[in-house]
């Protein structure tokens, strides 16, 4: 019975370890609006046979099949200052090599995004989105075998945030066009 549950508790501190690690409740006190998304197991398995097995539900709903874990944290916050450098620093120091590599790493004046892979020799085994705004903070951690060039599938699913992958694109004027002078 002993070795039973060792053996179940070494499985569990495997899978939570998995997780990022962070007192969300502190930011949620402090928001005016928050996502919080919790999806595993079971109830990832229910949440996809929701989905049809045609179409683009049916592409998303083969990507989902090889997930452990969709976990999306999402913070409003009504003025600048809700979060520190020390709350995103706490998060980051969990995404780093040997187990993690950074793919985007995007530093504006008041806005910063990076997107962060696990990975396994030839596999994926883990997805990190982290984007900080003078407003708002979303994490996005995907946990399983995934497709990185699939994932752009899941925005808008699952409380998943339709995020623009590249570089922001200005309209363009239309020709014959006048300029506006501000």
């Amino acid at each position: 019975m002993n070795r039973a549950l060792s053996f179940f508790l070494l499985i569990s501190c495997a899978v939570a370890q998995q997780r990022l690690d962070f007192d969300w409740s502190k930011l949620a006190a402090k928001a005016v609006e928050k996502v919080d998304v919790t999806l595993e197991g079971p109830l990832l398995e229910m949440a996809a046979k929701f989905l049809s097995s045609e179409g683009d539900e049916g592409n998303i709903k083969q990507l989902v099949q090889g997930l452990k874990g969709i976990y999306v944290r999402s913070f409003t916050f009504d003025k600048e200052g809700q979060y520190s450098d020390a709350d995103l620093s706490a998060i980051r120091s969990q995404l780093r090599s040997p187990d993690w590599s950074q793919i985007v790493d995007v530093q504006e004046k008041h806005e910063s995004a990076g997107i962060y892979l696990k990975t396994n020799a030839k596999t994926v085994e883990g997805f990190v989105v982290l984007a900080a705004e003078a407003k708002e903070l979303i994490v996005v951690q995907i946990i399983g075998s995934i497709d990185p060039s699939r994932l752009s599938d899941l925005g808008g699913k699952f409380g998943i945030p339709k995020m623009q992958m590249g570089p922001k694109s200005s309209p363009k004027p239309k020709p014959g066009a006048k300029k506006d002078d501000d």
